[in-house]
């Protein structure tokens, strides 16, 4: 085991705390909409949907750099970071996610993006809906996948 490798292990475990939290947030927050019709709460929702994927991205911008030592840019880096993240790197990890996690995390990463690129009341409340029903399965792969390699971290030399 790495200090390096421990190191980011240990950062993965605690950033999937925050996750759940966001996850939670969101569900409580359609649910308040659900009973309320308050707009507001589908803004909240939003913006915890927004900062699920954003935490995610932060874990597998950290990987990319501390592991797998390659960094995608232009202006498709966020869709190359996820694909990179989904594959195996041979001699250097084993795919962080597996092929169908990362199909479903293509719709949270594209929303993230409509998040960061339209007024709140331009957002689709049935795609909010779309993805907070699914956020607690999703969470759960997540958790499950994300913890399988911050073990493999723990054991690699």
């Amino acid at each position: 085991m790495t200090k390096e490798g421990l190191d980011l292990a240990i950062k993965i475990l605690a950033e999937l705390n925050d996750l759940s939290s966001l996850a939670e947030r969101a569900a409580q927050g359609w649910e308040k909409a659900q009973k309320s019709a308050d707009d507001y709460y589908l803004d909240g929702v939003a913006l915890n949907l927004h900062g699920f994927y954003s935490g995610l991205e932060r874990i597998f911008e950290r990987i990319a750099s501390r592991i797998d030592n390659v960094y995608p840019s232009g202006p498709n880096w966020h869709c190359e970071l996820l694909n990179q993240i989904s594959i195996e790197i041979p001699g250097i990890r084993p795919p962080v996610l597996s092929a169908e996690l990362r199909e479903r995390l293509e719709e949270y990463r594209g929303f993230r993006h409509v998040v960061r690129h339209v007024y709140s009341h331009h957002l689709n409340p049935e795609k909010i809906e779309q993805l907070a029903v699914k956020l607690p399965a999703v969470y759960t792969a997540i958790k499950s996948e994300l913890t399988i390699f911050a073990e493999f971290l723990k054991t690699a030399d």
